[in-house]
C-alpha cells in the first residue's frame, strides 16, 4: 500500500514570518520560542523545532469543509520553515513518537472512523483505514492537545 504524509502548505504563513509581536497578536497569534526537543511540532515541515528557534502558534482551518466535521484548532508553524514537507510510504519521527488521533474520511468529508494509537503503529492503521475503499483522507492529531498533526493520503 503506498501512502503520502503531508504537511501543511507554506504559504498562507509566509506573510507571517517577521512580523512584530503587536501585528501577530493583533491576528490572534503568538511567537514562542522551543524551550526543548520534542515539544514544538512544525505542522509545514513535520519537524520538531531546535529549542531556541521560533515559531507562531496560531489557529488553523484543518478540514475546511462544507461538513458537520469542518475544524480548526492550534498548530506551530517554524518562522525557518522554507518547504511543506511530504514524506512517500514512511511515517516522520515526528508522528512516531507520540500518541495520534487518527480521523478518516469520505471523499464528502464525513467522518467515517476513528482510532487512537501510539505513533509506532500508525503505519499498520494507515493499511486497515485504506483497506475501506470509501475513505478518501485521514487527518492525524495529537491525542493528548488534540491539535492537528498532518495529512495522510493513499498514493
Amino acid at each position: 500500500m503506498n501512502y503520502i504524509v503531508s504537511g501543511l502548505p507554506l504559504a498562507p504563513f509566509q506573510p507571517l514570518f517577521g512580523l512584530d509581536d503587536a501585528e501577530l497578536r493583533a491576528r490572534g497569534i503568538m511567537r514562542m520560542t522551543a524551550e526543548r526537543k520534542p515539544g514544538y511540532p512544525c505542522r509545514v515541515t513535520l519537524e520538531d523545532a531546535e529549542p531556541g528557534e521560533t515559531l507562531l502558534l496560531l489557529n488553523w482551518r484543518h478540514l475546511d469543509a462544507d461538513s458537520p466535521y469542518r475544524s480548526d484548532g492550534p498548530i506551530f508553524v517554524r518562522e525557518s520553515a522554507t518547504a511543506t514537507r511530504a514524506v512517500r510510504n514512511a511515517i516522520p519521527e515526528q508522528q512516531r513518537s507520540r500518541l495520534l488521533s487518527v480521523r478518516a474520511y469520505d471523499g464528502d468529508d464525513g467522518m467515517r472512523d476513528a482510532d487512537v494509537v501510539e505513533g509506532v503503529a500508525l503505519e499498520a492503521l494507515v493499511a486497515r483505514f485504506f483497506a475501506d475503499a470509501r475513505l478518501a483522507f485521514l487527518h492525524v492529531h495529537n491525542a493528548r492537545r488534540g491539535c492537528y498533526a498532518c495529512r495522510i493520503d493513499c498514493g
